[in-house]
C-alpha cells in the first residue's frame, strides 16, 4: 500500500513539472523578439534602442497605409541624447537594416541625405536644431528634434523605425 501510494506522489510531482515546463515555454513564447538596434552617438554619449513598439516585423514591411507609416514616424522616443552646438551625431545601425536600405528622418526637415546601405552615417548638429519657416524664409533654433531610422528596403512602406530625441545644450 505504501508502494502504492509512493508511486501515485511521483506521478503527480512528473506532472506538475511538465505543467511547469509547458507554461513556461508558452509565457516565453509570448514575449516579444528583439529588434535589430539603432545606435546614436554624440561625443562619447551613446544610446540604442529597438524599434517602436509595433514598427519592426522581422523583415517585413510593417507600414505601408499612410496612418500606420504616421504613427511609426510620429511614435515616442524612449530614449534621448543631449547635443553641444557644432558636435556631430553619429548613427549606426544593425547590419540587417543596412542591408535592407535606411534613412534618416527628422520632424524639422524630413529626409536627411536620403537613403544608405552603410551601416553608419554622420550628420550635422547644428543644421539638425534649424527649422525655416517656409513663408518667410526666418530659420529658428530648436530645443529638441526627433530624429528616426526607417528601414525601407525594394517594398513601398517601411520594415521598422527607431525614433531618437536630440536635446539641444545651450
Amino acid at each position: 500500500m505504501t508502494a502504492a501510494l509512493f508511486t501515485r506522489g511521483k506521478g503527480r510531482r512528473a506532472a506538475t513539472a511538465a505543467c511547469a515546463v509547458s507554461l513556461g515555454i508558452v509565457a516565453l513564447s509570448a514575449c516579444d523578439k528583439p529588434t535589430p538596434l539603432a545606435t546614436v552617438t554624440v561625443g562619447s554619449k551613446t544610446v540604442t534602442t529597438e524599434a517602436a513598439k509595433g514598427c519592426y516585423k522581422d523583415d517585413k514591411v510593417v507600414a505601408k497605409s499612410e496612418k500606420k507609416v504616421t504613427a511609426c514616424l510620429t511614435a515616442k522616443p524612449e530614449k534621448s541624447l543631449s547635443v553641444s552646438p557644432g558636435e556631430k551625431v553619429r548613427v549606426g545601425v544593425d547590419p540587417k537594416i543596412a542591408e535592407s536600405g535606411w534613412l534618416v528622418i527628422s520632424e524639422a526637415h524630413g529626409v536627411i541625405n536620403g537613403q544608405s546601405k552603410k551601416t553608419y552615417r554622420s550628420l550635422d548638429s547644428d543644421k539638425l536644431f534649424e527649422q525655416a519657416n517656409p513663408q518667410t524664409g526666418q530659420t529658428t533654433t530648436l530645443d529638441s528634434v526627433t530624429i528616426v531610422v526607417v528601414e525601407t528596403g525594394k517594398d513601398s512602406g517601411i520594415k521598422g523605425a527607431w525614433p531618437i530625441k536630440l536635446k539641444r545644450d545651450a
